[in-house]
């Protein structure tokens, strides 16, 4: 657990840097770096997805897993948890949902949250870990200073995510093969383009409700492989 309790603070702490120095970057440099966090979120989107090797899987999964999310409405249940905390601290922004359901998606999907969580339940090694508490806190640092200090709450996602998976590995490690992985991160990379889309204002996208899709492959590969 010690790779995600790092991971998590790193988050925290970044996010909170992000925060308290927010007043100071003016409204016109902050809403650029949304728009610049919205490209470089896409690419990055794009480049995971392009990891897969199963199109036919990833176009599956996202459209199942999607109307999963859509049953459940997953999103609108992260709305409601993000408009909690914001009313719980009595805070004056109005966009804590906001950076806490963005920031949980961005830290949470991805090979590195997968592959680091597996390998630092199973083998005490949290080198990968480590490598994505840096990138995530600086990461932090600029998405707080955009969205406020639902980046900070997004700490928590990434604590009960990655720690459920450290602790659950040796329990499904039969089934997390490295093509399976690789497939789950292609589907990641796929939601993480349409929250690039979502940075930009181009189309709103439920991203959350879309979040099923990620665990699909797990099935197929069970049933089908």
């Amino acid at each position: 657990m010690l790779g995600t309790i790092v991971n998590s603070l790193a988050v925290a702490v970044g996010g909170l840097i992000g925060v308290f120095f927010r007043n100071v970057i003016p409204e016109r440099i902050s809403n650029a770096m949304i728009k610049a966090a919205g490209l470089a979120v896409i690419t990055a989107g794009i480049k995971l997805s392009l990891t897969g090797q199963n199109l036919s899987l990833l176009i599956m999964s996202v459209i199942i897993g999607t109307a999963i999310g859509e049953v459940i409405d997953i999103e609108g249940k992260l709305d409601g948890l993000g408009a909690t905390v914001e009313r719980k601290i009595k805070s004056k922004e109005n966009n804590i949902a906001l950076g806490f359901v963005t920031c949980t998606l961005i830290y949470c999907v991805g090979s590195m949250a997968i592959v680091g969580s597996i390998q630092s339940g199973l083998t005490g090694n949290h080198e990968i870990l480590f490598s994505k508490a840096l990138l995530d806190g600086i990461m932090s640092v600029t998405m707080a200073a955009s969205l406020g200090v639902g980046v900070v709450f997004s700490s928590l996602s990434v604590l009960i995510y990655q720690g459920s998976i450290t602790l659950l590995a040796q329990f499904v490690q039969s089934l997390l093969s490295d093509v399976v992985i690789t497939e789950m991160t292609a589907v990641g990379g796929t939601l993480i383009m349409a929250m690039g889309l979502n940075f930009l204002e181009i189309k709103r996208v439920k991203v959350g409700n879309m979040l099923p899709a990620i665990f699909l492959p797990i099935i197929y590969f069970v049933f089908f492989s």
